[in-house]
């Protein structure tokens, strides 16, 4: 059986040891990570099935490492701090935190709520059957279909859309979308790739609110992973 994997974001190595420690002896694969940057990078790189985030990171406030996270990812996250205030519970809470824990906490106690939210997050078993995460690509129609929906996608979305469907996986930089699908790609700004990529975004959304296709690279690019691509 696969472990669960948690990804600890704490940068007081004692705290961070007791409670990889304990996730550990419950049959849990635990990485831990002191920076908010480097979590953000092990998270675009690699799956992690939850998160434990110390609020109070010496590099990024974690408050802002959770907005960064749910603008691709809709991983479970535990948020861990010192703060007792109600204020900051709730804002946790609002921009997508799953819990709340505040120092000094049981370790037992953290994992019991780590396993809560798994057991949460299984998928419940159902006779009508989930669409599949599948794309179809028709370039003679300049169409690009999700879960046998047709996107709505404008000239700019649809090339790239359809750049990142030809390699998927692939890390393309925000200047080689811009060259490959602007015809004067100079006279546009970096920005209008994240503007784009934001909107397609949010139509694979529209139609599977759990769509995590779209993998945004901090600092490198974008890539896309799924599972097939029809071409038609």
């Amino acid at each position: 059986m696969v472990k669960k994997h948690i990804l600890v974001i704490e940068d007081e190595s004692s705290i961070a040891d007791n409670i990889t420690y304990a996730l550990k002896s419950e049959g849990f694969a635990a990485t831990w990570v002191s920076l908010g940057e480097e979590a953000l990078q092990r998270l675009a790189a690699s799956h992690v099935d939850l998160v434990i985030l110390d609020v109070g990171l010496p590099d990024i406030n974690g408050f802002e490492v959770c907005k960064t996270i749910r603008k691709n990812s809709e991983v479970p996250i535990i948020f861990l701090t010192a703060r007792g205030e109600e204020i900051d519970r709730v804002v946790g809470l609002e921009i997508g935190g799953d819990d709340y824990v505040v120092k000094p906490f049981s370790p037992r106690e953290l994992v019991a709520r780590v396993k809560v939210i798994l057991k949460r997050q299984r998928p419940q078993t159902s006779q009508v059957a989930a669409p599949k995460q599948t794309f179809t690509l028709d370039e003679e129609k300049r169409q690009i279909s999700y879960c046998n929906s047709q996107l709505e996608l404008t000239a700019y979305e649809y090339g790239i859309l359809k750049l990142l469907l030809s390699q998927p996986e692939r890390v393309f930089t925000r200047e080689q979308l811009m060259n490959a699908v602007w015809p004067t790609p100079e006279e546009s700004f970096d920005r209008a790739v994240d503007t784009h990529i934001k909107t397609i975004r949010a139509k694979l959304r529209a139609i599977d609110p759990n769509d995590s296709s779209l993998v945004t690279h901090r600092g490198v690019g974008y890539s896309i992973q799924l599972r097939q691509v029809h071409h038609e």
